[in-house]
Formats: C-alpha cells, sequence, structure tokens
C-alpha cells in the first residue's frame, strides 16, 4: 500500500483530495456527499466543521464510518418554536 502524502481540501473544486507516494489520488466531491447525507443546514455545518478542520477524519468518516449516524449523534440544533 502507498503512503499516504497529503490530505487537504481544495477551494477550487470542493474537494477533499488525497494524494499518495505512488501518485496516485482520491477526491471526495464534499458537495455531494452533503447532498446525500445532510439533510438540514446544521448537519451541513458539521459536515463543513470537519472538512477545514479535520479533513482526515473526514476522509475516515466518508469512506470507512457510517455518517448518518454521526450527524445524528453530533447534531444538535433546538426548533426556532421553542
Amino acid at each position: 500500500m502507498s503512503k499516504l502524502i497529503s490530505c487537504e481540501y481544495n477551494m477550487d473544486t470542493a474537494c477533499v483530495e488525497l494524494k499518495y507516494s505512488d501518485g496516485s489520488m482520491i477526491s471526495i466531491d464534499t458537495i455531494a456527499v452533503e447532498n446525500e447525507f445532510a439533510d438540514n443546514m446544521y448537519e451541513r455545518s458539521e459536515l463543513d466543521w470537519l472538512i477545514y478542520n479535520a479533513p482526515l477524519e473526514y476522509v475516515d468518516l466518508i469512506l470507512n464510518g457510517d455518517p448518518e449516524t454521526y450527524l445524528r449523534t453530533v447534531t444538535e440544533y433546538k426548533p426556532l418554536d421553542s
């Protein structure tokens, strides 16, 4: 298995990009992920925080984890009428 060289968010493409020592690359379209898993602005905000502050953890969540369970667990919001 190739060694991971970098993992960062590319604002121009809206993708988190992983680059490996053998020259291969994985690119995750963050907009497509949000459209698939985030049901509201609070869940999108949780994913955005990971994208900007912990891109490697974001990649691990998307490729190996369960984003729906993660979002239900960490998202806190209160309806406006409460």
